[in-house]
């Protein structure tokens, strides 16, 4: 309870907004205060002047200045630690509930000086802490875990700092728009739908050996029989050759064929019928109450697919 008004109270006080692009630190986005270390010696300071004009100490004078000063000089550099950064968010790959979302964020350096002792810090408390060296860019993930299906946003990130000697607690807020999309986990053991083409003219291609199926780009691990020698010769790369076994049916996935008590089973099954499908390289077709997908394969069609799964009967948020 405490903390979620701690955090209304920070929203309220520094009103961050959601941003896109590039954020650049100046001095109007950073805040500083002294840390509790600080304030311990701020108030030993006041005591040893005090001792200094009671008793008339030039050598506790000096003392006494000496310290004020490197704590002065301790707050200008946990400003200067952040001032200038420049950071932006990179892509977020789509994961599926129950795994970590890899939120990437590049932060360039343009300063000759190195930048040490950053943290990032989201409203639950995760906290990764990482350097910037001078001139250069450097990649930071910050990882969160992806509970449920549908749209996980970054949310707002807390960058701070206490370097160099953590008399002073140096932060900036930053609030991107960026966000993952989480699908939902495959149910295990989800056999597949039969095959049922709404007027028996499809076509279902399973990988096989009976006809030539066209040619792709070599990866790891193929059979050597299987690459198109005559292809490399003439210097067009190493290419391999696809066959195929064409069956007069297309396989459609159907949400009132997934009989399962809850939607989310439901949905999780079709998340497993999808990617079984395009393991075994059928032509698939994707059907929910909300609309339907036409049959194809492919890995941009797989991934249209789980997208509509995940976003299914979900409120409609703006991309």
């Amino acid at each position: 309870m405490l903390t979620a008004l701690k955090q209304r109270f920070r929203t309220w006080l520094f009103r961050p907004k959601i941003e896109s692009g590039t954020i650049v630190l100046t001095q109007r986005r950073i805040f500083i205060l002294p840390t509790r270390q600080g304030l311990m010696l701020a108030f030993m300071l006041i005591l040893m002047l005090l001792g200094d004009i009671n008793y008339n100490l030039s050598l506790g004078y000096v003392l006494t200045f000496l310290l004020a000063m490197m704590a002065v000089m301790s707050m200008l550099y946990a400003f200067r630690n952040l001032a200038h950064l420049e950071i932006r968010a990179g892509r977020a790959d789509a994961v599926f509930s129950g795994d970590t979302a890899r939120f990437l964020l590049h932060f360039h350096n343009r300063s000759k000086l190195s930048r040490h002792q950053l943290c990032l810090r989201d409203s639950s408390g995760s906290t990764i802490s990482f350097d910037a060296p001078a001139q250069q860019d450097i990649e930071v993930s910050f990882l969160l875990p992806a509970s449920r299906r549908g749209w996980l946003a970054l949310g707002m990130l807390t960058l701070y700092t206490e370097f160099p000697l953590g008399l002073f607690h140096a932060w900036s807020y930053l609030h991107f728009d960026t966000r993952c999309l989480v699908y939902p986990r495959p149910m295990p053991g989800a056999p597949l739908p039969p095959g049922a083409a709404p007027d028996g003219a499809g076509k279902r291609s399973i990988s096989g050996d009976d006809d030539f199926g066209g040619l792709r780009g070599y990866v790891a691990g193929d059979a050597l029989s299987r690459i198109a020698w005559k292809v490399f010769a003439r210097e067009q790369g190493l290419q391999v050759k696809q066959f195929s076994t064409q069956v007069g049916e297309e396989l459609w996935l159907d949400f009132s064929d997934a009989h399962d008590r809850n939607e989310e089973d439901k949905l999780a099954r079709m998340a497993r019928w999808v990617l079984d499908a395009e393991a075994l390289g059928l032509r698939y077709g994707l059907r929910l109450p909300d609309g339907e997908l036409p049959a194809s394969n492919g890995v941009a069609h797989r991934d249209e697919c789980l997208r509509r799964i995940a976003l299914f009967d979900l409120p409609q948020v703006q991309s």
